[in-house]
């Protein structure tokens, strides 16, 4: 059976993943420091802001088929006045665990000549963003992407990105009201996305997609770049 780590799985585009993933028959690990409740498959309790132990955990949960990098931290700082312990705990968990994730289970991956990884970015990644650290971290992640896409690509290891745009989670509801409706004015259909369409995408990218697909963004944004 095929394996899969998703990070950030105790709810919102992660459990929705978690959930994809199972219905297609994988065992799925699930990755979080707190669940809202339910858990998908096997449960880890980890705090990603722990980088430097992330090696040995990865170890502990084995070789993986697919890892699919979800979890993110996101916080409604002015942009002149981000507190530096928000700073240093987005930069860990949406950048530096991602990568470390990567290295550790890179190297079983390219052994085996197989295996996917998926990042989970943001719309935010394109344009300036109101919350500093997160969109250049979310940046920093499309860059992550294409380059493991490339030293890996050669050993048949597949790296890709999702960028979703306003999603029905706990982090878009936090997000003040005339930022919601700014962003909501760009989307096409004019609804919030599922949780479930962005896991769509990322069971694509991290079990179905042609393995020429690899160091792209697929776009679950329905027009939202903010304006």
């Amino acid at each position: 059976m095929r394996r899969v780590l998703v990070t950030g799985a105790g709810r919102g585009i992660g459990l929705a993943t978690a959930h994809a993933f199972a219905a297609a028959g994988w065992q799925v690990i699930s990755l979080d420091k707190e669940f809202a409740g339910e858990v998908v498959g096997e449960r880890v309790d980890f705090d990603l802001r722990r980088v430097e132990e992330i090696p040995a955990m990865a170890a502990a949960v084995g070789e993986v088929d697919t890892l699919v990098n979800n979890a993110g931290v996101l916080y409604c700082d002015p942009v002149d006045a981000i507190p530096e312990e928000h700073r240093r705990e987005i930069l860990a968990v949406n950048l530096e665990a991602p990568a470390a994730l990567i290295a550790a289970v890179a190297a079983g991956m390219k052994v085996r000549r197989r295996g996917r990884i998926v990042n989970v970015s943001s719309v935010s990644a394109f344009t300036g963003h109101p919350d500093l650290w997160y969109g250049i971290t979310k940046a920093g992640v499309l860059n992550l992407t294409k380059t493991w896409a490339r030293a890996l690509g050669p050993h048949g290891v597949l790296v890709n990105a999702v960028a979703p745009g306003p999603t029905r989670t706990r982090m878009y509801d936090q997000l003040p009201q005339s930022r919601r409706d700014e962003v909501m004015r760009a989307v096409y259909s004019g609804r919030v996305c599922e949780p479930e369409e962005v896991a769509a995408a990322i069971l694509w990218l991290g079990s179905a997609c042609p393995e020429y697909v690899s160091g792209v963004t697929l776009d679950v944004n329905n027009g939202s770049y903010p304006r």
